[in-house]
């Protein structure tokens, strides 16, 4: 068995269920007793070789054995074949075929935890929270996250159709999403004017996330912005190494970025480097159901030390970290594997809860409905990349309240009071100090 792969951090959901020990001795005693299982084991082996309809391979039987015992740990431990390890490596390093979407388990079906800007998923308005009811007509409840994910793969022009019962709305729809090569430009900035602040989208924490964003902060220091406003929304995570590297653009050497904690990883991952942000310099993050993971890890990091405000929605709540260890050096594929939980600073670890933004400002699926089309229509219009930023502060309210944060103009009563006369922006939490 190789070593231990650098940790990443998928955006994932995980239901943990808690048991409580065997008072029967006996009983005990017979659960732990490997050599009893496998007998069992080779017992049923031997019968699904044998008695099934149709002649099955052992590589088969112990293929699918070897999924069956990762995913009933939970949703997102899996067994690679090399074929699939070569596709998720795609996934996680930033290119790779499909329709650009970041998908979970719920309740036995594929959820969309995210949809990549950019992609053809997020033209064709998939949204975080869909759910996959069926992928070109085949009902998906059951299936396994790397099932979904070779289904809805397939070469570049073609066609994948997919079911979506979207909750917020209590509807189910039908839509062709053009399959594509997915390239990943994790890093995108602009400066806002009139104000002079400077706006970084993070798309995903790729290998080069940090390097890019150091880029775009002294590009806008250069600039003289007042502050920083950095788009985590609908990003669904990644490296973790590259969620420390971050959290350490924003902090002076020494700080606690993360913990992790599990039966055989127990570590605190720290800022080396002198922060790139000046410490004065006022920080927003922009977060929604859609920030996962990594995300999380650097929104819950600045926010227990108060370095950024968070606005926006609650996040998804993926406090999980995996790892991918080759068997027999990749030879044989490899497993990924739930391997411990990750902590703040401030030791909280809100697995299935998310993170509470200092200044909640919901938007409905409808506003962003009528976000996207405005930003999709904008592109059109002006023949404006991807690869480049396009906002609209009118559309966008959580943006709206950022720029006020970081203008000093945002005033809590004020705009609760304005929330109940006009149904947008909710207020939950007062605003607290900004360093």
């Amino acid at each position: 068995m190789g070593k231990l792969r650098i940790p990443f951090l998928g955006a994932f959901l995980f239901v943990g269920i808690s048991f409580s020990t065997p008072q029967n001795s006996t009983l005990s005693e017979e659960a732990n007793n490997e050599y009893l299982w496998f007998k069992v084991f080779s017992e049923v082996y031997f019968i699904a070789k044998n008695y099934y309809v149709e002649d099955v391979t052992p590589k088969k039987l112990i293929i699918n054995a070897a999924k069956g015992m990762l995913e009933r740990l939970d949703p997102y431990s899996d067994y690679f074949t090399p074929k699939e390890v070569k596709e998720f490596e795609e996934d996680t390093y930033g290119e790779f075929g499909g329709i650009g979407i970041e998908i979970s388990m719920e309740n036995g079906r594929p959820l969309v935890v995210a949809p990549i800007e950019g992609t053809p998923a997020y033209k064709a308005g998939l949204r975080a929270g869909d759910i996959i009811v069926k992928i070109n007509g085949k009902d998906t409840y059951g299936m396994s996250v790397n099932k979904v994910v070779k289904i809805i793969r397939g070469k570049p022009g073609t066609y994948v159709e997919l079911t979506i019962y979207r909750p917020d709305e209590n509807k189910t729809f039908t839509v062709k999403v053009e399959r594509a090569i997915i390239h990943v430009t994790p890093v995108k900035w602009t400066v806002i004017k009139p104000e002079n602040i400077g706006y970084i989208k993070i798309v995903q924490f790729q290998p080069d996330t940090a390097e890019k964003l150091k880029k775009a902060i002294d590009e806008l220091l250069s600039e003289n912005v007042k502050g920083l406003i950095i788009d985590l929304r609908n990003n669904p995570g990644g490296l973790l190494d590259q969620a420390v590297a971050v959290a350490d653009l924003f902090l002076p050497p020494g700080k606690p970025v993360v913990s992790i904690k599990g039966r055989i990883e127990n570590k605190t991952y720290k800022t080396s480097h002198p922060a790139e942000v000046p410490p004065n310099m006022k920080v927003v993050i922009l977060v929604n159901k859609g920030t996962a993971s990594a995300s999380e890890i650097v929104s819950g990091c600045l926010q227990d030390y108060k370095r950024a405000i968070l606005v926006g929605e609650r996040t998804f709540g993926k406090f999980r970290v995996q790892n991918l260890i080759p068997i027999e050096g990749g030879k044989y594929g490899a497993v990924k594997i739930t391997t411990a939980f990750y902590y703040t600073p401030k030791g909280r670890m809100l697995d299935k809860k998310g993170l509470t933004p200092d200044i909640e400002v919901k938007m409905s699926v409808k506003d962003w409905q009528k976000l996207y089309e405005a930003l999709r229509k904008e592109r059109i219009k002006n023949n404006i990349g991807y690869n480049e930023v396009v906002l609209n502060r009118k559309l966008d309210k959580q943006l709206q309240v950022a720029i006020e944060v970081i203008e000093g103009k945002y005033h809590p009563k004020k705009e609760k009071e304005s929330n109940n006369a006009h149904n947008g922006v909710k207020v939950e939490n007062p605003l607290p100090s900004m360093k």
